[in-house]
């Protein structure tokens, strides 16, 4: 099957099958955002929304998380991976963006990654989320259901999976292509066992049309 077609196919079947699709963490403005993202981490989602809500209350905005105690920031966020390199990342970011950017978050990808703790999937998140720009992060989720339905091929990193995937996926639809890979490699198509029996999208993916062929 050439790669365009497949690409049609998968994206017709979530057009029709998940018409909406977004972040499942939760958020009231940019700075929470922010903050949930660089928590999300190799943490779950469902972690991350347990944190969020006494962190946000110890630190409502960025001018109190740029002036918090190290310590203080790790104690609400310990229960995450990674607490010390988070708890650097999330002052650093907070003290950045208020001196660099006056308070106010860039949109741009480029100059997102600027800022400590926003590497290049943080800053796709943020910019499509908040600034809808048609931008695609890529997350251990995307990068693995991407690569077993045959939307890439031989992609070693997640910049050469999003540079793959950009390739064919409309601009107005990158940023929801996002979350549709998302939610289905966290419900559909995970790591160690892949609900095949589960998914609508068995007739072209490449996963299961291998998996089929080497079984008969």
């Amino acid at each position: 099957m050439r790669k365009e077609k497949r690409f049609q196919l998968v994206l017709d079947f979530f057009q029709q099958n998940r018409p909406v699709a977004e972040t499942e963490l939760i958020y009231t403005d940019p700075y929470q955002l922010t903050v949930a993202v660089i928590l999300s981490a190799q943490c779950t989602d469902k972690r991350v929304n347990i944190i969020t809500p006494p962190f946000f209350k110890r630190f409502p905005d960025l001018l109190s998380l740029a002036e918090a105690e190290p310590s203080s920031v790790f104690e609400l966020i310990k229960s995450c991976s990674y607490p010390n390199n988070k708890t650097k990342s999330l002052i650093g970011m907070a003290k950045s963006v208020n001196s660099q950017y006056n308070g106010v978050l860039p949109s741009d990808v480029d100059e997102l990654q600027k800022i400590p703790g926003i590497g290049r999937k943080t800053a796709n998140v943020l910019a499509s989320v908040i600034f809808n720009k048609p931008a695609l992060a890529v997350d251990t989720h995307v990068f693995r259901v991407s690569a077993r339905i045959g939307l890439t091929a031989n992609a070693r990193t997640p910049l050469q999976t999003e540079q793959q995937l950009v390739r064919y996926i409309p601009e107005n639809l990158r940023s929801i292509a996002h979350h549709w890979l998302i939610l289905h490699g966290r419900y559909i198509c995970i790591a160690r066992k892949p609900k095949c029996g589960e998914c609508g999208m068995t007739a072209f993916c490449k996963y299961f049309l291998t998996k089929q062929k080497t079984s008969e």
